[in-house]
């Protein structure tokens, strides 16, 4: 039996239906990301497993026990908000130490606890700090020692780092994968970033209008969609109709299925070269623009009324340039068909 499993979960709020028959399961020790886009579900499930929200019908079980309708205080679960939510008046220590006291944990225990856990998260020097004097990496790290200091079952995270800038997002990202392992949590975040979910995650689950599209490794969602969402939602993939992509291969493809293609998977070469036929296709056309994208270039390329984007490492990009006569490979192995 997995750890947590969501069986046939519904939710609505008055006429809109939310949750449509969840049924999910995640492992114990498992980094998991609710991942789509806003209104698709995926805060509603995290807020149904803490026990914010009351479900219409199912079960969530938790470790084997039914917590479907137990008290959000019983579920040891800890819980991490887009907005931090720490006590202004109080210091880094007491943010931390409030759960426990509130436990009535003994002080002892209370400040060894706190003091080493402050210590994880790289705050050791903040303890007597306010959130007003802190950062808000620092206020987000003070939230998170606020929850496992607590020694929760599961770690849930609602969107923790969207109010962050790029470069200090992506250190948190790294020290909360790290403190996942340290204290061998398991912990679900909801977020609508794909780039986040590929990077944080052991399993997404990509959610749409209430139902779960698709589960697996993000190298699974990202190198095998099973539908047409998926690809779009996933990795930038570019889609044409049936019609789109017989034009681009001069009536060698007949089908009317969608072709999905990876960016990464085309090869754009300045002069045409020979290649067999029965394993690729070669389009002829124009670069129409490029975007250079940190360490990749996307080039845009016009092929019969057709625009790819296809992307090239950006050592590339000064042998390239716009309105540029190209060729393009792609072997018929890296296609994606969808009905």
């Amino acid at each position: 039996m997995a750890y947590i499993e969501f069986v046939d979960v519904n939710k609505s709020y008055g006429n809109n239906k939310v949750l449509k028959n969840i049924n999910l399961s995640i492992e114990k020790n498992d980094f998991v990301t609710l991942l789509g886009s806003s209104g698709c579900g995926k805060t509603t499930l995290l807020r149904c497993l803490a026990g914010l929200e009351t479900i219409d019908s199912g079960k969530i079980i938790l470790d084997g026990e039914d917590i479907t309708y137990k008290n959000p205080r019983d579920r040891n679960l800890g819980m991490i908000f887009q907005s931090y939510a720490l006590f202004p008046t109080m210091n880094v220590f007491n943010n931390v130490a409030y759960g426990l006291k509130i436990k009535k944990t003994d002080e002892e225990t209370i400040e060894k606890e706190v003091l080493n856990t402050l210590e994880s998260v790289g705050l050791g020097d903040k303890v007597k700090s306010y959130p007003s004097q802190l950062s808000g990496g620092e206020k987000q790290r003070v939230a998170l020692a606020r929850s496992i200091v607590m020694k929760p079952k599961v770690l849930l995270l609602d969107e923790p780092f969207s109010a962050i800038d790029a470069k200090l997002r992506r250190s948190l990202q790294i020290k909360f994968k790290e403190l996942h392992k340290e204290y061998g949590m398991t912990s679900i975040m909801v977020t609508h970033d794909q780039d986040e979910a590929m990077f944080m995650s052991d399993t997404i689950h990509l959610m749409k209008d209430g139902n779960v599209e698709q589960s697996g490794s993000p190298t699974d969602l990202y190198l095998q969609p099973k539908t047409q969402y998926v690809a779009s939602f996933m990795g930038n993939y570019n889609i044409l109709s049936g019609e789109e992509f017989s034009r681009l291969t001069k009536g060698k493809y007949m089908d009317s299925k969608s072709v999905v293609l990876r960016p990464e998977t085309i090869e754009i070469l300045l002069s045409k070269v020979r290649v067999d036929e029965n394993k690729f296709y070669q389009f002829e056309g124009v670069i129409d623009d490029y975007i250079p994208q940190g360490n990749i270039v996307r080039f845009i390329i016009l092929i019969e009324g057709v625009k790819l984007n296809v992307d090239a490492l950006i050592d590339n990009i000064s042998n390239f340039s716009i309105g540029q006569k190209v060729y393009l490979n792609i072997s018929l192995e890296k296609i994606l068909y969808f009905d």
